[in-house]
């Protein structure tokens, strides 16, 4: 392309030129009267409907193979395209409709005399609708098929059509989905067997975003079949639920979406999920999925803002815990322990949690779950009673996911920032005990309970805010520092929660005397300001209208001298220490096992300091980064 002063501009986008443009201009009508339609389906569901419906209309069918015999069976009259055309199919069905007299009619513009012209030379008959819908490609690959089986379930004349039928919408309408033919039906119906424009416009929309996400299935699925990656990826994300909106209620429009075309991963039984709800839910119930796997117990997350308040396994519940957690009147399974433990790790940030549960949900979980505050539940299963009182929680409003325990995730995720694309293959990293293996202390002494703790902290802090660490103890996260950009500080802020955990224990905690009628959250938040006891005057007024009787307050020495007694603490880091001030502030809170990537200039540093408190450290070489 030359610019006028001769200059060659070799970036140029080529245009069409205005004698093209004039060559295919033609008025645009907004009502065009179906008289011919050309059909070829594969998902022959609601034809014989739609055929019925066509011919009553006098509408002359096109079709093609196992269609034209389905829609001659509903008693239609067919004329097959190779008839029309004059072409036999030929290469074992692979060319059908690949012909002018085909694509002439679907692309003609109506109206112009140099196109009706050449239209009425070749013999060719203008066509109005297109009903097409593709090859099940991605059902041939989700079944395993070798490639050569893949290939052949690529649809090359059914794409040609619809984009065809879809370029040219100022005449044709293109139906690509069965469930567009009630649409259909409606406006012939109301416009004396026409379309309107705005109509065929819609359906030229979603023809295009089906053949743009199949052509993205077949490359993705080609992507793997090579070993020179192509530069363009694609993905294609389906809305299945508008949502009412995003992350803020300015955030308009939003929806779930599934990738792919692999639906989703699970099913909504009860209340209507929001966007943060649905990010909760499936963090939430990846955590608990994986350490299920790794554990081979019931697992339980509870999630708040797409970060673990508390997460832990299953194991029984002593007596005074049951006090301290208020459920020693309770049935507790190995399930309800799991959950038991998870919202206690941080009962304060718990209220409203969404719940994540490895394993079918039961009626003792279910009714521990009644008497939170909580938005929802992901779980595989759930037992008949069980959904029952869920699904009354809240008025009906509590959230019931079931998940899909056997949901394949891709392997490729994809995410937008700012304008910009990432990509980068999903975190399927399982954490087991054979992370644990490389044991760099002098003390390499770890229990079979220590090494679920470690394998529990690691998971949660899988899936937490970086940087992030983890403190565990017999089963539970006690722990959780999320987000913080220094690593001290994460420790130091899972720490806090450390403490406060513990300090429940204390004499004067479990001594607290209610009056009649607190609410159990109150009285949650009421041991939590007591255990910090920072109060200002106006908020200690307030808080002490929960005590029949006030109580002594809880001082630092005492406090102090009760966090002695913690002990047999593990803690997990989502990357390596930096430096020995971590372990020398874990020591504090009863840290004997420590799991962490390694690979500082620091790491004989942080040895050192485990070896000087007796610590068990295991290098994991497994850096769990989550942003």
């Amino acid at each position: 392309v030359c610019s006028g002063l001769g200059e060659v501009i070799h970036n140029a986008v080529p245009v069409m030129g205005p004698a093209t443009l004039a060559s295919v201009s033609a008025e645009v009508v907004d009502k065009v009267e179906i008289k011919t339609a050309l059909i070829s389906v594969f998902d022959k569901s609601g034809l014989e409907d739609l055929g019925k419906f066509l011919a009553a209309k006098g509408v002359h069918i096109l079709s093609t193979g196992g269609t034209a015999a389905k829609l001659r069976d509903l008693g239609c009259t067919v004329q097959d395209v190779a008839d029309y055309t004059g072409s036999p199919e030929i290469l074992d069905g692979r060319v059908k409709t690949l012909h002018p007299k085909v694509h002439g009619g679907l692309l003609a513009a109506r109206g112009n005399k140099g196109h009706e012209a050449e239209m009425e030379k070749h013999g060719i008959r203008k066509i109005d609708l297109v009903v097409v819908n593709l090859y099940p490609f991605q059902k041939a690959v989700a079944q395993g098929g070798d490639f050569a089986n893949c290939i052949e379930n690529i649809d090359i004349g059914g794409p040609c059509m619809i984009r065809a039928s879809a370029k040219n919408n100022a005449a044709v309408t293109i139906l690509s989905d069965p469930a567009q033919y009630a649409g259909l039906k409606a406006q012939m119906d109301s416009n004396a067997g026409c379309t309107t424009f705005a109509f065929r416009k819609n359906m030229a929309a979603a023809a295009y975003a089906l053949t743009s996400a199949y052509d993205s299935a077949v490359s993705q699925w080609m992507a793997t079949q090579v070993d020179e990656q192509p530069a363009k990826q694609t993905v294609t994300f389906e809305i299945e639920r508008p949502l009412k909106y995003g992350c803020n209620p300015h955030q308009l429009p939003a929806g779930l979406c599934a990738v792919g075309g692999a639906g989703l991963p699970f099913e909504v039984i009860g209340g209507v999920p929001g966007y943060i709800n649905l990010l909760d839910a499936v963090n939430a119930w990846q955590l608990v999925h994986e350490l299920g796997q790794a554990t081979g117990m019931p697992a339980a997350a509870s999630f708040k803002h797409v970060s673990p308040a508390g997460a832990a396994i299953g194991t029984p519940l002593s007596d005074e815990e049951k006090m301290v957690y208020e459920v020693k009147d309770k049935t507790l399974t190995p399930t309800a322990c799991a959950y038991v433990r998870a919202r206690n790790a941080d009962p304060m940030c718990s209220f409203g949690d969404f719940v994540a549960i490895s394993h079918e949900v039961d009626v003792a979980t279910a009714m521990i779950l009644k008497i939170e505050v909580s938005d929802g539940i992901i779980a595989p299963g759930f037992e008949p009673e069980a959904l029952e009182i869920l699904k009354a929680k809240k008025a009906g409003k509590f959230i019931v996911l079931k998940a899909d325990p056997n949901f394949k995730i891709p392997e490729k995720e994809y995410r937008m920032v700012g304008g910009l694309g990432f990509m980068q293959k999903r975190n399927d990293a399982l954490f087991d005990a054979s992370k644990l293996q490389k044991v760099v202390t002098k003390n390499s002494n770890m229990s079979d309970s220590a090494k679920k703790d470690l394998i529990l902290a690691s998971i949660a802090i899988k899936y937490t805010q970086s940087n992030s660490v983890g403190y565990a103890k017999d089963g539970m996260m006690v722990g959780v520092g999320a987000g913080q950009q220094s690593r001290v500080d994460c420790v130091k802020l899972a720490g806090r929660k450390v403490a406060t955990w513990w300090l429940r224990f204390h004499p004067k905690v479990k001594g607290l005397q209610f009056k009649e009628g607190v609410k159990r959250q109150d009285r949650v938040n009421a041991r939590v300001r007591y255990i910090e006891g920072d109060m200002e005057e106006a908020e200690k007024t307030a808080w002490l209208q929960n005590f029949s009787t006030a109580p002594e307050p809880l001082t630092v020495d005492e406090k102090s001298s009760f966090l002695k007694g913690l002990d047999g603490v593990a803690i997990s880091s989502d990357a390596f220490f930096p430096f020995r001030d971590s372990i020398d502030h874990a020591t504090r809170l009863g840290v004997k096992y420590v799991a962490q990537p390694g690979g500082s200039v620091a790491d004989e540093e942080v040895i050192g300091a485990c070896n000087t408190y007796g610590m068990a450290m295991a290098f994991t070489d497994l850096r769990l980064f989550h942003h």
